[in-house]
């Protein structure tokens, strides 16, 4: 499914059971895919669970774009995504989240797209090497909303800070890009889903 936005179109991957019990939008680090495995096994445990899962290919990667460039366009376009997905699987509640960029754009965006919870996956605190370029004030810019962290044990881009969000959980030996681990991944993010499904 193709959505047009004001930075041009996204591209929307929809698993949407019937009845389904809540929405979850994910979406794609800077120059990835929403086929990461990580985003993967989010969204098969989400649609287990009985949630429709929406996976967002942002329009500068639709372009062929490997940069996000403006975090105000992205925003903008991505709060666009979240208003006509909501009208497409209405009355439930919302939850988004994405990895590295996409959980930066999930962070800022969250209280104005009205969510539930916020899921971060390899959430980059700062460049690598660069601790004093901190992003925090972008995972604290969901407040109050649940922010739940899952980041590598060997994450050059950093960690967050457990007081920083609802729950940070780090995953041993795992870079950035997750090459195991999935498996806590999903038992980590399955009573998340169930405690946002159930306050339907």
């Amino acid at each position: 499914m193709r959505l047009e936005t004001s930075a041009g179109p996204a591209e929307i991957e929809l698993d949407r059971p019937r009845g389904a019990a809540f929405l979850l939008l994910l979406t794609h680090g800077s120059g990835g895919g929403v086929d990461a495995k990580d985003l993967l096994a989010v969204r098969d445990r989400a649609v287990d669970l009985g949630g429709a899962v929406a996976r967002v290919v942002q329009p500068y990667r639709v372009a062929g774009r490997r940069a996000p460039g403006s975090a105000t366009v992205q925003d903008a376009a991505w709060l666009e995504v979240v208003a006509a997905l909501r009208k497409r699987v209405r009355g439930v509640p919302l939850i988004q989240g994405g990895r590295s960029n996409g959980a930066r754009v999930a962070c800022r965006t969250a209280v104005q797209a009205r969510v539930k919870g916020v899921v971060a996956l390899s959430f980059p605190l700062h460049p690598p090497g660069k601790p004093e370029k901190t992003r925090r004030d972008e995972l604290l810019a969901a407040r109050p909303i649940d922010v739940l962290v899952i980041n590598g044990a060997r994450d050059p881009f950093g960690i967050p800070d457990a007081a920083d969000a609802a729950q940070v959980t780090v995953v041993p030996n795992q870079p950035h890009s997750f090459r195991g681990g999935f498996d806590l991944i999903t038992e980590t993010v399955e009573p998340w889903l169930r405690r946002w499904s159930a306050k339907g």
